[in-house]
């Protein structure tokens, strides 16, 4: 990823990381409540059609066969690539627990939100195990390789970066990659051409949206406490973000599938996740920032002028590329 420049000078003077998480305790107590309130217990065994299920050649069935999948490449693209994030969850969880104490509040969301996403990976296996839907060896070895090499969310700084405040760098990674993963599972739901698996990942959507809820309310309350520093990561995370499943196998061939599908591309990066979230942070009307904060908002909205730039030639790439099948399918 991109390194982040001058963050020595900028962060941690006035308060420590510990400070911080202290100071931001009655934000954290108050969204566990409202989490625990508006969150639904759910049982994965649920969601998974088991009389489709059969054995495989080890137990005296049929191994898999390509034939055997409903899946569309483009769906069985998204499906994996959705899976392989959901699986890599230890990643995820030491970043947040390394930055989050565990004790009080914090300690308490650690476990609960490792809890909740743990489910993910267990009713989109058992779905796509039991229906046939990709090849299980290959699905195996590839959560294997992805899970070994891992994933930090958190842009290198070539050791310019008081590291007790990655705790704001985390939680602002995971406002947006959380909102992230929402819109790509309902969108792959929709693409499976399953009721099933429409509603399954649904389902998992929606706790993907209350978590999100949770990060980018610590971020508003951060804001509202150290708003430069928290500029500062907020630049950092949007200018180098990265989806979770960048490290596994076939990655880019798999997102490439997706963006075309629909599923998850560079506008709805722009207009679904980034931009809603910075408009709820009110990045863009504040004025309790700082020099420090005001430079990075600056740069944030240079850099959104470009994101725009590549969305207008992505999607006129894109329709000529639809515009090119239609006439060979005419």
């Amino acid at each position: 990823m991109a390194s982040i420049e001058g963050m020595t000078t900028l962060i941690g003077k006035n308060m420590s990381g510990s400070d911080l998480l202290r100071e931001l305790l009655p934000v954290c107590e108050t969204e566990v409540e409202r989490h625990m309130k508006m969150t639904r217990d759910w049982h994965p065994h649920d969601y998974v059609p088991w009389d489709d299920g059969r054995n495989f050649a080890m137990l005296g069935g049929v191994d898999w066969d390509p034939e055997q999948s409903q899946l569309s490449e483009t769906a069985k693209a998204a499906m994996i690539t959705n899976l392989l994030t959901e699986d890599n969850l230890p990643s995820y969880h030491r970043v947040i627990a390394d930055n989050f104490s565990l004790d009080d509040a914090w300690g308490f969301w650690v476990g609960r939100w490792t809890a909740e996403e743990m489910r993910h990976s267990v009713v989109m296996r058992d779905y796509l195990v039991v229906t046939r839907g990709v090849d299980p060896v290959e699905l195996e070895e590839t959560r294997m390789a992805h899970m070994t090499s891992g994933f930090n969310p958190l842009p290198d700084d070539d050791g310019q970066r008081d590291h007790s405040y990655d705790m704001l760098f985390a939680v602002a990674y995971v406002s947006f990659q959380e909102l992230a993963t929402r819109v790509s599972h309902r969108n792959t739901g929709k693409a499976c051409g399953d009721p099933i698996a429409d509603r399954m990942l649904q389902r998992v959507a929606a706790d993907e949206n209350l978590h999100m809820l949770f990060y980018r309310n610590i971020v508003s309350g951060a804001l509202d406490l150290v708003p430069d520093e928290a500029m500062a990561a907020i630049h950092a995370i949007v200018t180098n973000f990265q989806m979770p499943g960048l490290t596994m196998p076939n990655f880019r061939r798999n997102a490439v599938l997706i963006a075309k599908g629909g599923i998850y591309d560079l506008p709805q990066h722009l207009e679904d996740v980034v931009m809603p979230v910075l408009r709820k942070w009110r990045i863009f009307e504040r004025e309790d920032f700082g020099p420090v904060g005001e430079m990075y908002r600056e740069r944030l909205a240079a850099f959104l002028d470009e994101m725009n730039v590549k969305v207008e030639k992505f999607e006129a790439s894109r329709a000529r590329a639809l515009a090119r099948e239609a006439r060979r399918s005419a």
